[in-house]
């Protein structure tokens, strides 16, 4: 589980990194992200029903991103909102894979330290 400093929980937070924000794109992860301003960067997580009908598996998703966002947080620059998007064809995926892919999605964006 991330610390709650480093969590994107209002609406308007989540509208305005999609409205706002640059997208990256890594297989099966999309990626917006946006200058906050603050000294820590915050995530938010979108899993939706065309991943899964199942809300279990889109939940383990989910899961799986956060726990490959919370490994890769030490080296990510404060400062940012980030929200990762799965897109089809993650739920097939073991977390190495998605581990692999959150990284290579820091590392093309520019946020890594």
């Amino acid at each position: 589980m991330l610390p709650k400093i480093n969590r994107l929980k209002k609406t308007k937070e989540i509208e305005r990194v999609f409205k706002n924000g640059k997208s990256h794109k890594e297989g099966f992860l999309f990626f917006k992200l946006l200058k906050n301003g603050l000294t820590v960067s915050r995530f938010g997580f979108i899993v939706g029903q065309k991943v899964s009908k199942k809300a279990t598996t889109r939940n383990k998703v989910k899961r799986r991103m956060r726990a490959a966002v919370k490994k890769e947080l030490p080296n990510i620059k404060p400062g940012f909102d980030i929200i990762l998007v799965a897109l089809k064809g993650l739920e097939t995926k073991n977390f190495k894979e998605v581990e692999e892919a959150a990284r290579r999605l820091i590392q093309k964006s520019g946020i890594c330290r």
